[in-house]
């Protein structure tokens, strides 16, 4: 979210799946460009539950401050993230120390990838999500050169910059940060949100240490039943039906979650290397021709490979009970789910923080010398 990077077997059964490794590829070169040709509908969403006491009033009052105010009252402190799409600062209010995350993403790169859609998709969906495992949009801005989200700012970094300071995480650790997701699928996949992006990148920490869902550019609202065919995603994460262009559905999300674990306990995906050509193939011969490590042990091994059938309606999470299939699963045994969703949980990623301001658990980022041009072609007037 703050930054955007992630880090053979006999080919008969396969070619005569897919066809030949030549042909595959002509295929999904296509597929890669149609990406940048997506032209997905936005659909409003149900207004959601309020949260609770304290931390609802608070929320609200924020928003009641930062709905009219002028964007020159923000204060940048530092950066948090950079990539080719803009930047991602700590900004401030001018009178108090509340602290945002505010994304500024460069218009005319918009426009080159013609990325206008997954924008407005991420704006729409993310004003009217309400979940404590979701980052929350405040409000958005835009001039010339750039729009902006004013996001919540989640100072205890972001998770793949963790994992990789790590290298890997005990099961505990790994645990506490999959209930983390399958509470924000839960709330997404019941609003009929599919979320299509998940890795650890995507994943933030708050200041408990608690993981929030960012990045919804490829989230989509298909609702119950249905299904979508927009190829996109990162190539370790993305699920076999998505590159066949077969349709998908919340399936594909609970693909991506046994990846997650998988990474989480190891360190690197199941599915790896340079060539997203030679990805896909891996993705294509299944979860079965991976070799476990001995240090996933029999319940996440189990977990994984229950959430990484080929066939997206033997998932585990996509049959008629949805997500509560995957909380009951041994791995989960004795969880405290309830303490997870009202914060009493102690989380193990929990770091210490000096204040709102406090950005030390980010990358440090050059200053931004480089002025984008301005991109006045108007798609941006409801943004």
């Amino acid at each position: 979210m703050y930054s955007w990077t992630h880090k053979d077997h006999p080919q008969n059964n396969f070619n005569q799946m897919v066809g030949t490794y030549e042909e595959l590829q002509a295929y999904l070169k296509e597929y890669v460009d149609e990406l940048s040709r997506t032209d997905e509908r936005r659909n409003a969403l149900p207004h959601s539950p309020q949260i609770d006491s304290a931390e609802g009033q608070e929320l609200r009052r924020l928003r009641e401050k930062i709905y009219l105010l002028p964007f020159q009252e923000l204060e940048v402190i530092a950066t948090l993230g950079m990539g080719g799409f803009g930047r991602v600062e700590l900004v401030k209010l001018k009178d108090e120390d509340s602290t945002f995350a505010l994304k500024c993403i460069k218009k005319k790169h918009i426009v080159d990838t013609r990325q206008q859609e997954h924008i407005y998709s991420e704006k729409n969906i993310l004003q009217q999500t309400n979940s404590v495992f979701i980052i929350r949009l405040f409000r958005t801005f835009r001039d010339d050169k750039f729009v902006y989200m004013l996001l919540e700012a989640c100072l205890g970094g972001e998770l793949w910059t963790v994992l990789r300071d790590m290298s890997y995480f005990d099961e505990p650790t790994a645990r506490f940060c999959t209930g983390c997701v399958l509470e924000a699928f839960d709330y997404l996949h019941t609003m009929g949100i599919i979320y299509r992006d998940l890795k650890p990148e995507n994943l933030l920490l708050d200041a408990e240490g608690y993981v929030k869902m960012a990045d919804f550019g490829f989230a989509k609202k298909i609702g119950l039943g249905k299904k979508t065919w927009t190829f996109c995603g990162t190539p370790e994460y993305v699920a076999p039906e998505v590159i066949m262009n077969k349709g998908h559905d919340f399936g594909a999300d609970c693909w991506s979650l046994g990846i997650l674990i998988f990474e989480l306990l190891t360190g690197n995906p199941p599915f790896a290397g340079t060539d997203p050509i030679k990805i896909y193939t891996m993705v294509l011969h299944g979860i079965e021709k991976v070799d476990f490590p001995k240090r996933i042990g029999k319940r996440p091994d189990d977990l994984i490979r229950r959430l990484c059938k080929l066939n997206p309606v033997e998932r585990l999470g996509n049959k008629k009970n949805g997500i509560i299939d995957i909380k009951k699963h041994k791995w989960f045994q004795g969880f405290n789910w309830e303490g997870l969703r009202r914060h009493k949980l102690l989380s193990p990623l929990r770091r210490e923080l000096k204040g709102p301001m406090d950005h030390s658990h980010f990358d440090m980022f050059p200053p931004d010398t480089e002025e984008p041009p301005d991109e006045l072609s108007g798609w941006d007037k409801d943004f």
